[in-house]
């Protein structure tokens, strides 16, 4: 076993929680086995079901999962947006994320930083080496980052910490700031969740990868990773230590789509129950070719027509939980899912330790997976505010405590929209004031535009709040939100 502070050999408590029983291959396979043959009536009264907001049952996604007739699924790909867009808008947050280090104890089958990877240079960031990483995306306009690493004794939780700290303190030009982090590391005890939550983290974020135990065993043969329950239960020593708003994902492509998908229904289900608050996020990352791995190839290919189902069948059955898409995907495939249920994106990404202060020098030789959308973020957000889209860098609810059960009371009824359309305005001004080239800022001035008449036409009062501060942000004001 792993020396590694927060993975103890003996846990040191009871960590194999409620969930482990909870979601097992036998029941999601006896749930695949329990959904209905597709027809066009069923599926019309799941999508009518879906479109009341409040979800639908594992077995009704299962049913979704198993159409293949066009004319169905497009029925259920536009029920999907409309859903999002009841719930939050046509608004997409925008984030970057930053590897603090690719050092790792793990030998997972498909991941580049895998220990027995000796195809790749390793790197462990200095606290000097993260502030001008920090710098280097704040000049780009950056408010939220997801931090992470791999698994191992020289990035302890106390190093993640003091890397979390240096972030904030980072301030450049322009009123540049990161306002809020959210972290993606290994699976932490309770006690060290509660050091964890003192750094002011917004979400914890932990996968899955795969909810059937057999093809996870396979796949990650050592390391503290290998330990399926102290994986899956880690939600629940992270609710306990009070960190409340939580996000779960699978990695599709390493086991069969239509089991995940359901063991992440029946995870956010749980979490639901147990906690009152579902997942405040889920991602949807496709498995991507790594250097190093030995895999040949995806074990369970995911077809872009299958993604588009499994991403709109996740929208419909958690309508509350944002849904994040990474760069792996191309730009034309992020386009079609910001329609079908996505609302939380990267921008400007990459995943290696280092990759953004020297942009000349992709370093791919340290890199966790191959990315396709390399787009720079000013032209992912020009591009989304002429499709309509408003680019969103909000962190307003973190920050005025609209988190866990508070936030899930105005998600589910899709009261949130309130908040997120108007904040959403208010950062995506200020980011074009700042950092926005001519494209961007004729296409974010259209954008902007046709919100504020749909604003002042639906809520007078709001309208007129909101004008007021856009007005300020172009006098020089940062920072304003509901």
């Amino acid at each position: 076993m792993s020396n590694i502070n927060y993975f103890k050999e003996e846990f040191g408590e009871d960590y194999r929680t409620e969930v482990c029983d909870y979601i097992t291959d036998e029941k999601i396979e006896r749930i695949l086995a329990e959904a209905k043959e597709p027809d066009q009536k069923e599926v019309n009264r799941i999508v009518d079901k879906a479109l009341e907001l409040k979800g639908i049952t594992s077995v009704e996604a299962a049913t979704l999962l198993q159409v293949e007739d066009e004319e169905l699924i497009d029925r259920f790909l536009e029920a999907a947006r409309k859903v999002k867009e009841e719930i939050y808008g046509k608004r997409l947050v925008i984030f970057a994320p930053l590897y603090f280090a690719n050092q790792c104890v793990n030998d997972c089958l498909y991941c580049g930083f895998r220990k027995d990877n000796h195809q790749i240079d390793r790197k462990k960031l200095t606290q000097t080496e993260i502030r001008n990483e920090v710098e280097a995306l704040e000049r780009e306009g950056h408010k939220r980052l997801l931090v992470l690493t791999g698994e191992a004794p020289v990035t302890d939780l106390d190093y993640v910490v003091e890397s979390i700290k240096t972030a904030y303190d980072v301030k450049t030009e322009n009123g540049g700031e990161i306002r809020r982090i959210n972290a993606e590391i290994a699976p932490l005890s309770t006690e060290d969740f509660k050091k964890l939550k003192e750094s002011e983290i917004g979400t914890y974020t932990c996968f899955q990868e795969t909810y059937n135990r057999k093809q996870y065993a396979k796949l990650h043969p050592s390391g503290p990773k290998s330990n399926f329950e102290w994986r899956l239960s880690v939600m629940d020593r992270a609710q306990e230590a009070g960190i409340d708003d939580v996000g779960i994902g699978a990695l599709f492509g390493l086991y069969d789509y239509k089991f995940d998908v359901i063991g992440m229904l029946l995870h956010a289900e749980y979490l639901d129950k147990k906690w009152g608050v579902g997942p405040h996020t889920v991602s949807v990352p496709r498995l991507n070719p790594a250097t190093g791995t030995p895999l040949d190839e995806v074990p369970y290919p995911v077809s872009d027509a299958d993604f588009r189902k499994l991403v709109a069948v996740l929208r419909l059955a958690i309508p509350y939980t944002g849904m994040i898409l990474s760069t792996r995907e191309t730009t034309e495939m992020r386009n079609e899912l910001f329609e079908h249920g996505v609302s939380q994106i990267s921008a400007g990404s990459r995943t290696t330790p280092g990759g953004y202060e020297k942009k000349e020098n992709k370093k791919e030789e340290l890199a966790q997976f191959s990315l396709h959308d390399l787009r720079p973020i000013d032209e992912i957000i020009s591009g989304i505010a002429k499709d309509g889209y408003i680019p969103s860098f909000c962190t307003a609810c973190y920050r005025l405590g609209r988190t866990g059960k508070d936030f899930m009371d105005l998600a589910k009824p899709g009261k949130i929209q309130e908040f997120c359309r108007p904040n959403a305005m208010l950062t995506f001004k200020e980011y074009l004031e700042d950092f926005g080239t001519e494209e961007s800022r004729k296409n974010g001035k259209q954008c902007l535009s046709e919100l504020m008449e749909k604003l002042e036409n639906d809520k007078p009062k709001l309208a007129e709040n909101i004008a007021d501060k856009l007005d300020a942000i172009t006098d020089g004001e940062h920072d304003l939100y509901l």
